[in-house]
C-alpha cells in the first residue's frame, strides 16, 4: 500500500498477476481483503482504474467509491493522469524521442528520455530509459520501443529473438502517478521504488540517478 484514503488507493503491482480477468488470482480480487473500507455514502467493491501487463511491476490506482472510479476514469481519459515508467532498453538508444507508430490501427505515442546506459557483454548496451505513454494502447510501451529496435530486456513476445533473457522477469516498472485529488484537490505525487532487478544492473544509486534526472 502506497497510499490509501476514503476515495481511493494507490498499490504497488507484483509482477507475475493479472491486474483483472477471469482468473481467480488477480489484483481486483485481492482489494477488498488488503484495503479499508470507505465510509462514504457510495463505497463499494475496490476497483482498478487503468490496467498493466502481467509482468509489468508497480504503481497502480485503486477505486474505492462509485463517485471516485467515475471521476478517476474520466482523468485518465482527459490525460490528467500523468504516469511514468522506466525500462531497460537494449542496444544503441537516441537520448530522447517520441515513437508515433499506431498500433492495433490506433494513433499511440510514448515519449522517452535516456537516463543511463551501462556497457553489457551479451546485449551490448542496455539503457535506462524513462518512458510517458500518452495513449493507452495494449503493450504500447513494449510494442513502440521494439519498432525502433530497442525492445525491453526480458520480453519474449517483442523481443529480439537471440537477446531474449528468459527466467527474470520484465523489466519494465510503473514509477509514478502524478495527478490532482478529485475530491480534495490536492496535488498527489506518488512513487513506487525500482524492483531489484533494476538496482542489479545500474546499482543502488538508482533512485539518484533518477532524481537527477529531475523526477523529483
Amino acid at each position: 500500500m502506497l497510499f490509501e484514503d476514503d476515495h481511493l488507493a494507490v498499490i504497488h503491482k507484483p509482477a507475475g498477476i493479472l491486474v483483472s480477468g477471469n482468473s481467480f488470482k488477480t489484483i481486483a480480487n485481492a482489494l477488498a481483503q488488503n484495503i479499508q473500507p470507505s465510509k462514504q455514502i457510495d463505497a463499494t467493491k475496490p476497483q482498478p482504474v487503468h490496467r498493466l501487463d502481467y509482468a509489468t511491476t508497480g504503481i497502480l490506482l485503486v477505486g474505492k467509491t462509485s463517485s471516485s472510479i467515475r471521476a478517476l476514469n474520466s482523468m485518465f481519459e482527459d490525460k490528467k493522469i500523468e504516469k511514468t515508467y522506466y525500462a531497460v532498453a537494449i542496444g544503441d538508444i537516441n537520448v530522447r524521442g517520441n515513437i508515433i507508430s499506431e498500433i492495433d490501427g490506433k494513433k499511440s505515442q510514448s515519449n522517452y528520455e535516456l537516463v543511463e546506459s551501462v556497457s553489457s557483454k551479451r546485449f551490448g548496451k542496455l539503457n535506462l530509459v524513462k518512458l510517458n505513454p500518452q495513449t493507452g494502447r495494449r503493450h504500447q510501451l513494449r510494442k513502440h520501443l521494439s519498432s525502433i529496435n530497442n525492445p525491453i530486456l526480458g520480453d519474449a513476445a517483442y523481443g529480439i529473438e537471440n537477446l531474449i533473457l528468459n527466467g527474470k522477469g520484465l523489466y519494465l516498472h510503473a514509477y509514478s502517478l502524478s495527478f490532482i485529488h478529485p475530491f480534495t484537490t490536492e496535488q498527489v505525487y506518488l512513487k513506487d521504488e525500482f524492483p531489484q532487478r533494476f538496482t542489479k544492473i545500474f546499482g543502488s544509486t538508482i533512485a539518484e540517478i533518477v532524481a537527477n534526472n529531475g523526477n523529483y
